[in-house]
């Protein structure tokens, strides 16, 4: 596991975390944030006691939380139990503190929000324009975003039919694409644009989206046409799909433009208001 240890304000106190780059998540010490909620004198007794009620109880959150050694305040690395973002979110709705209660207020906002989404699946369309709006995303980059994500659903449809598991499947083909089409992986291509676990996609160009549309819209045309049956002749297509894009890159570049980008959200949005104070931003450069 490589790791990079930081260490992430929390209120006005720190919480120790790790970097897993292998599997693209933060780890969290729980007794920091243990500590923080309860304004406990011992947070290492209060997390002992409750990490035993809820193994009791049959939690399996407790059981499934690892231990990595992190600086402790005397100076030394310690062993010290760690949770992902997962696993934390729920340790919080398992402590009666008034800290915690703004968390538990808004786990259930957000579970409510995903529960109706189920029933009504355009409100998450809704909800995602909504939050690339108040991240700063144009108008144009938005459109490109919104048709990437039916593209990105034709294209699981297909693999669905395939046999094509969801998770590891899923991940092994989308990687295959990328590194066809850009000649890098997802995780090299997001450590070009200084990413960890913000989503690729919303980190591209108009047209590093719109090639990655091309691959994808391509595979899914020739999966449909040859009707795969599994994983293997799934691999074959994709490729073959990720080359059409792979090719169009190419041919953009042979003719003095650029695809590939190593900005991100942020330098990009960054880069709008520098036009926007020098009154020249204009639609066509989003």
């Amino acid at each position: 596991m490589a790791k990079k240890i930081d260490a992430k304000m929390f209120e006005k106190q720190q919480v120790r975390s790790v970097w897993d780059e292998d599997g693209e998540k933060w780890y969290f010490s729980i007794v920091d944030v243990v500590g923080i909620l309860t304004e406990s004198e011992n947070p290492q007794v209060y997390w002992r006691v409750l990490k035993k009620r809820l193994a009791d109880e049959g939690n399996e959150t407790v059981t499934n939380c690892n231990g990595l050694r992190m600086l402790a305040p005397d100076g030394k690395m310690r062993l010290t139990d760690v949770g992902d973002t997962e696993q934390i979110l729920r340790i919080i709705q398992s402590i009666p503190s008034k800290n915690a209660e703004p968390f538990k207020m808004w786990l259930a906002k957000v579970g409510s929000e995903r529960i109706d989404e189920t029933i009504d699946p355009e409100l998450s369309i809704d909800r995602a324009i909504q939050n690339y709006r108040r991240i700063g995303y144009s108008e144009n980059w938005i459109n490109q975003r919104i048709k990437s994500i039916e593209v990105r659903k034709a294209l699981t449809d297909e693999w669905d039919k395939a046999g094509v598991k969801q998770g590891q499947e899923y991940a092994f083909l989308t990687d295959l694409m990328t590194k066809t089409w850009s000649g890098m992986t997802t995780k090299q291509y997001k450590e070009h644009k200084n990413l960890t676990k913000e989503n690729l996609r919303d980190n591209m160009t108009n047209l590093e989206l719109i090639i990655n549309m091309l691959a994808e819209a391509t595979t899914t045309e020739f999966s449909a046409k040859s009707n795969s049956q599994n994983l293997k002749e799934s691999a074959t297509i994709a490729h073959k799909g990720a080359i059409v894009a792979k090719n169009a890159r190419l041919e953009i570049e042979q003719q003095g433009g650029k695809v590939i980008s190593s900005q991100n959200a942020k330098q990009l949005g960054t880069r709008k208001e520098q036009r926007k104070l020098l009154g020249s931003d204009k639609s066509s450069e989003e």
